[in-house]
């Protein structure tokens, strides 16, 4: 049983304001890093990219409103919606960040692999991926947001073995090694990487039979499988000032 409001208590004695969701939804498409996009379309920023999201209902959570947004301004069908890990990112609050009223935001961040190609709906004129290194600025404070994103999901590839879901069901470790290198935008020392992955326990598990011709003039390449972990340890932490 959910308490009464204390007698007395007025609720219009504060000034209100509105709450969003914004969503910045990464993927790895031909070699790059590319993240969702919706061209607005309408006032305020009409015509401007932003991050898929909008308002929360009455009677709803921030989350089942980030997906329920997800779906409406890109046509991802509920199913996919559903599925996707969406990782609570922060909440935006600076009273200017909207120009029809206060607005609050909380943001969310997924890396997703296979999502089809979206398309508009809603309030959004069109959507569509976007390679993350050639943007232009984005409505609002979404650069800002997506910036946040793209920071925790690369801390995100740290910790877990997600890498390993953008790779092909067999793989070699110079492809996986090239997820670390599109997320995080560093160029990786091979024998390193090679190293650190290979004495990870439970992060890739060897496949029998004939390794791989890469295309390159050195032996074929051994190919391996996402192995039992969910969580490495250690981690495997970005190198720092090694930037492509």
């Amino acid at each position: 049983m959910s308490p009464e409001a204390p007698e007395g208590y007025d609720p219009h004695a504060f000034e209100p304001f509105a709450v969003t969701v914004d969503l910045a939804v990464f993927t790895v498409r031909d070699g790059r890093l590319h993240v969702l996009l919706v061209e607005r379309g309408g006032d305020p920023y009409k015509g401007h990219w932003a991050l898929p999201g909008g308002f929360v209902l009455p009677r709803e959570s921030a989350e089942s409103a980030a997906r329920r947004e997800l779906a409406e301004e890109t046509g991802l069908t509920e199913g996919t919606v559903s599925a996707l890990h969406l990782e609570q990112l922060r909440t935006y609050s600076d009273p200017d960040r909207d120009p029809r009223m206060r607005v609050v935001s909380v943001a969310y961040a997924a890396l997703v692999p296979d999502l089809p190609e979206p398309r508009g709906g809603g309030d959004a004129a069109s959507a569509q991926w976007w390679d993350a290194g050639a943007l232009g600025p984005l409505a609002f404070d979404h650069d800002r947001i997506l910036a946040d994103a793209h920071d925790r999901i690369g801390a995100k590839l740290e910790y877990s073995c997600l890498a390993t879901a953008f790779c092909p069901p067999e793989f070699t470790l110079g492809e996986l090694q090239q997820v670390y290198e599109t997320v995080w935008g560093v160029e990786l020392d091979r024998p390193n990487f090679r190293r650190k992955v290979l004495t990870t326990p439970g992060f890739v598990q060897a496949v029998e039979g004939s390794p791989r011709r890469t295309g390159g003039r050195g032996k074929p390449a051994a190919l391996y499988r996402a192995g039992a972990a969910t969580a490495l340890h250690p981690p495997l932490l970005r190198p720092e000032g090694r930037s492509t």
